[in-house]
Formats: C-alpha cells, sequence, structure tokens
C-alpha cells in the first residue's frame, strides 16, 4: 500500500501590528521635530560672524548697518539677494555680492565706484568725488587719498563735472604725482586749469588738452629732472613749454631782464 503523502500546513501570516508601526512613526516625527527645535535655538543657527571686504570709503561699520543683520540673527531667516538690495543702495556701492557660509558667517564683498579725485566739505572732512562728480564722504578713520585733490572750484560748476568725467577716462597712473587741481580760467582759455605736482612743478594746461598732455607729463618731468631743471612751470597748451621758478627769495619777483625763456618741449 503506497503511503498517502501530506503536504505540509501553511500557516497563516500574523496579522502585522499596526498600532505598533504608528508609534514608530509618532516618535521619529517627534524626535526629529525636537531635535529642529534645539538646532533652531541653539547657537549652530545664528549669524555668529559678519564680514565685509572692499570698501574704501566707508567703514565696514556702515556696511553692516546698511545690510540690516546682526549678530544673533537667524542664519536661515536672511536671504543674500535681500541683503544684497540694502548695500547696492548705498551711493557709492557699484555691485556687491553676499555668500553664507554655514555655519553662521556672512561675508559682504563691496565694489565701490570708480573715485577719480578728492575735495575738502564745508565742514573740513574729506570728499570723493565719483565720474560724474558725486560727492561722497569719507567716513573710514585714517583714510589717506590717494587722488588728486581739487581745490577752488565753486559747487556743481560743470567745468569740475567735465574734468571729473575727463579724468575717469584716463588711468589713474597718469595723476600719481599730481596732488591738486584747481581752476584758472582765462579769456583765451575758460577751461584752463593748474595742476600742482609732488615732484615740484606747476602744469597749466585745459580740460580739453588734458587727455593728450596728461599722458607725456611724466616724461616731460623725467627729462627736466635729467637736464638738473627741479622745478618750473609747465605750460601744456597748444605748444608745450617751461619755464623755471624765480629763485630770487629777496623780493619774490622775477626781474623782467633776468627772466629765463621758457624752454620748448620735445
Amino acid at each position: 500500500m503506497i503511503a498517502e503523502e501530506r503536504l505540509p500546513v501553511i500557516k497563516k501570516p500574523a496579522p502585522r501590528n499596526r498600532g505598533s508601526k504608528r508609534l514608530l512613526l509618532f516618535l521619529f516625527v517627534f524626535f526629529i521635530t525636537l531635535l529642529l527645535v534645539l538646532f533652531f535655538q541653539s547657537s549652530l543657527s545664528q549669524i555668529t560672524e559678519i564680514e565685509a571686504q572692499g570698501q574704501e570709503l566707508v567703514s565696514a561699520e556702515e556696511i553692516k548697518e546698511a545690510a540690516a543683520v546682526k549678530l544673533g540673527d537667524h542664519f536661515f531667516s536672511v536671504s543674500s539677494s535681500g541683503i544684497e538690495a540694502k548695500v547696492k543702495a548705498l551711493k557709492m556701492v557699484e555691485s556687491v555680492k553676499v555668500s553664507k557660509q554655514f555655519p553662521g558667517r556672512i561675508l559682504i564683498e563691496v565694489k565701490e565706484y570708480p573715485k577719480v579725485a578728492y575735495q575738502i566739505g564745508e565742514a573740513g572732512q574729506i570728499e570723493a568725488l565719483l565720474a560724474d562728480a558725486s560727492v561722497i564722504p569719507v567716513t573710514l578713520q585714517g583714510f589717506v587719498p590717494d587722488k588728486p585733490l581739487l581745490t577752488g572750484w565753486e559747487k556743481e560748476d560743470p567745468l569740475m563735472t567735465k574734468l571729473c568725467l575727463v579724468m575717469s577716462k584716463l588711468s589713474a597712473s597718469y595723476f600719481a604725482d599730481v596732488s591738486e587741481i584747481k581752476p584758472d580760467p582765462s579769456a583765451s582759455y575758460p577751461d584752463k586749469i593748474k595742476m600742482y605736482t609732488r615732484s615740484q612743478f606747476e602744469v597749466q594746461t585745459t580740460i580739453e588738452y588734458l587727455p593728450e598732455k596728461i599722458i607725456h607729463l611724466n616724461t616731460y618731468i623725467a627729462n627736466l629732472r635729467e637736464n638738473n631743471q627741479s622745478g618750473g612751470v609747465l605750460r601744456l597748451l597748444e605748444a608745450d613749454s617751461h619755464t623755471p621758478f624765480d629763485l630770487e627769495e629777496s623780493s619774490g619777483k622775477k626781474e623782467a631782464d633776468n627772466t629765463p625763456d621758457p624752454i620748448v618741449m620735445d
């Protein structure tokens, strides 16, 4: 007799405990929420450092004040674009880039409009002049001017505006030896100016001639020094010439019969 083969009894799967899974999910969400709360209340979520770079006319504190963020603010609640828009509103700022670096560091990189010269304001403070002759008060402590000083100009003088525009289109290296520029109009040259150099020369030219003449100024001065001419008046007009200063200390005036003829510059 053939033994009957019996099939193994298949056990029914135990019903899943849905209550346990819900409990685990609840605990997971609870702990994640707790961790987030603790994180946002910790110093890791706060701004701990604000750094401003690139500014020359204003202090880093003024840049930070314009940014309207401060230490302790929530790092994730401020946007880079929002800070950029606020700092860009400053008159001297041409562009700004803000970088957020976790944890807690905000870097504000500023590029200012090119400055062409300086002047002394009514209150005696240094003011920077931009290409359009816009005036920017310099508030940076210990600031040393690195551009010519404009003196003797009337407020909002159109010729000063023209001068600033012309200077903005020329290399700053051409003005490295120029310490001061003042108006010196005449009947023949209404836009005539005088420039005083640190090398003890007085340069007479016009705003119109400036782009053409300034590029040769350093060469002229170097050649004169090679010929033992330590100062004098350089007239850079239709023709270029040099006249030495009168060295008679007793009278302070030139004697007509001793006045040297001007040296024509090549």
